[in-house]
């Protein structure tokens, strides 16, 4: 069902809103979801501050580019009103508000002209993953490949050894067959593995190749919903971001670095999950099952934030006539998710995936 519209000052009055927060019920979940943001975020914030890496989790950070104060910021998604929520929201781009009563709401006209085209993409993106059947053969080799022939001085952990060594993970590498679906995987896989994965994924073919048993794919769910801003809920996007390095965690287990002398999210230590064995096989498998449901749970949640900001999107005759001032940038304002030669100056680079 749509959201109605606060009107602007002047304009007919709109039907009852479907959904409106007092300052007292947004207020509680807005200090809920920056204690959880706090806690989710409590130990990079303290490595950073301490000048400490971590080979596994920092890739959330660095290859997401989504900072910890930009996950911290709270909205409570498209059509919903927040009650004498304008002061607070005034400077948040993408809110709009009622001066006549100093409520505010997500100001959707302005989100989607500048946004319409991620939009798009990332509703026909996760729409395709969602209907496509899961594939669990991979084995997670595309980190292998990544690794594939290089000299120890090459890798990009340095400070990780490879468990099993050089020769013995150039051999895994050749005797498993490789099927990477993800483009953004497959494009750091080094040159000499490149053929011999049995798919050439491209940006282009993105949406016809992207299934949900892909563990990467899984983690790029946190990466479409910040990209979507404000429409997605707050507590939506801690819940991709939860994923995400659960995922992030397994992926770099089930890789050929050793990541022993390294503990979870959990506090306790990361086991290596030997996919060259058998048994390791069936563990990667099991992980990858439950990460495929859990990802499947999100991308419908995502679509459904994206379905309720159609709903609710403002006809022409009910657009406001500005939006709140600029505040903190979009996480991403570009229209697409193009490679990163053809984006604009304005977009975030592109890093490389550790």
């Amino acid at each position: 069902m749509a959201h109605p519209r606060i009107p602007a000052p002047g304009a007919p009055a709109a039907d009852p809103p479907a959904e409106a927060l007092t300052a007292a019920e947004w207020r509680a979940r807005e200090a809920a979801h920056e204690r959880r943001a706090d806690g989710l975020t409590a130990a990079h914030r303290a490595r950073r501050r301490a000048g400490r890496a971590h080979p596994v989790e920092d890739f959330l950070w660095t290859y997401y580019s989504v900072k910890p104060n930009e996950l911290r910021r709270w909205h409570p998604g498209a059509g919903v009103i927040l009650r004498r929520g304008a002061t607070s929201r005034a400077s948040w781009r993408y809110y709009t508000a009622a001066t006549s009563t100093g409520d505010a709401l997500v100001d959707l006209a302005a989100f989607f002209a500048a946004r319409g085209g991620t939009v798009d993409y990332v509703e026909r993106l996760l729409a395709a993953t969602l209907d496509r059947t899961p594939r669990y053969g991979c084995f997670g080799l595309h980190e292998w490949a990544m690794v594939y022939r290089m000299t120890p001085d090459q890798l990009r952990h340095t400070t990780l050894p490879l468990r099993i060594g050089h020769a013995a993970t150039d051999r895994v590498v050749e005797t498993h067959p490789i099927g990477c679906t993800h483009f953004d995987a497959f494009r750091f896989f080094t040159d000499e593995a490149r053929p011999l994965n049995a798919l050439q994924p491209t940006r282009e073919t993105q949406p016809a190749m992207e299934q949900p048993g892909c563990l990467h794919a899984g983690m790029d769910v946190y990466k479409w919903a910040a990209k979507l801003g404000p429409i997605v809920p707050g507590e939506l996007l801690l819940d991709c971001f939860e994923l995400a390095r659960d995922i992030r965690e397994v992926d770099m287990q089930a890789s050929p670095y050793d990541v022993s002398g390294y503990t979870g999210a959990s506090g306790e230590p990361l086991i290596p999950i030997p996919i060259e064995t058998a048994a390791g096989k069936r563990e990667y498998v099991r992980r990858q099952r439950d990460f495929a449901e859990r990802g499947n749970a999100l991308r419908a949640r995502v679509l459904a934030a994206i379905s309720v900001a159609r709903a609710a999107r403002p006809t022409a005759a009910q657009k406001s006539v500005g939006a709140g001032s600029p505040g903190t940038a979009a996480i991403d304002d570009c229209d697409s998710p193009a490679p990163a030669a053809t984006r604009s100056a304005r977009s975030r680079p592109v890093h490389s995936r550790p």
